[in-house]
C-alpha cells in the first residue's frame, strides 16, 4: 500500500501529459490502419474483398456491358461495371483481409480516422466517399536492398528463361552433376526383351 502511495504522489507531482485533442492531432504511425480506400479505376467486380470479408460489411452491385472485339472478326466480350462499392465502418473490424485478397491493388489503407457520424447509419460509406481517401493514403515504404528476392520474381524470371527458347533440364533429360557445377547426361536406357527373349 505503501508503494501505491509513493506512485500516487509521485504523479501528483508530475505534469500532465493528455493530449488537446482536437486542438492537437496525435502523430500515428505511417502505416496505420484508419480507414480503407478504393482506387475503383483497378476494381474489376471480382467479389473476393466481399467473400473474404468476416464480417460481410462490403456490398458490390456490378452490371455487364458489351465490350467490342479485340481483333477484327472476334467475339464481342463482357465486362464487369462497377455500380456500388459500400462499406460498412460499424461492422467492419479493421482486420485488412480485403485489402491483402484484393489481387488488384484496388483497396488500400489510409491513415484517416475522423470519419465519427452521429448516426450509426451514416458510417456506411459509399465509393465516392472512400475514393476521396486516395489521396491520403501514404506511398509504400522502399524496398530493403537486403532482403531476399520475392520467390514470385524468382518463378517469373525461371518462366521468362523457358520462354525464349532455351531448353531447361527437365526438357533435355540433364541432370546436375556433383556439386551442381555442370549438367550430367543420364546414361542410356537398357533395350527392353521382347517376347521370347530372356533379355539377359
Amino acid at each position: 500500500m505503501a508503494r501505491g502511495l509513493a506512485t500516487t504522489f509521485g504523479r501528483l507531482t508530475r505534469r500532465s501529459v493528455t493530449a488537446q485533442y482536437p486542438d492537437s492531432l496525435p502523430e500515428l504511425p505511417p502505416r496505420s490502419r484508419g480507414v480503407i480506400a478504393l482506387l475503383e479505376e483497378n476494381c474489376t467486380v471480382c467479389m473476393l474483398c466481399a467473400r473474404e470479408c468476416p464480417d460481410w460489411c462490403i456490398y458490390i452491385d456490378s452490371h455487364k456491358e458489351e465490350q467490342p472485339p479485340a481483333t477484327p472478326g472476334g467475339k464481342p466480350r463482357q465486362r464487369n461495371v462497377l455500380d456500388r462499392f459500400a462499406i460498412d465502418f460499424s461492422l467492419c473490424m479493421y482486420c485488412g483481409i480485403c485489402i491483402e485478397a484484393c489481387p488488384f491493388d484496388a483497396l488500400f489503407w489510409s491513415p484517416e480516422f475522423e470519419y465519427a457520424e452521429l448516426d450509426i447509419r451514416d458510417l456506411t460509406h459509399e465509393r465516392d466517399r472512400l475514393r476521396e481517401w486516395m489521396w491520403t493514403v501514404p506511398p509504400p515504404p522502399a524496398d530493403d536492398p537486403g532482403a531476399v528476392e520475392p520467390k514470385e520474381v524468382e518463378a517469373a524470371a525461371k518462366a521468362a528463361g523457358r520462354d525464349t527458347g532455351a531448353p531447361s533440364r527437365r526438357a533435355t533429360g540433364e541432370r546436375a552433376g556433383p556439386g551442381g557445377s555442370a549438367p550430367a547426361a543420364r546414361p542410356p536406357r537398357p533395350p527392353r526383351a521382347g517376347p521370347g527373349e530372356s533379355g539377359a
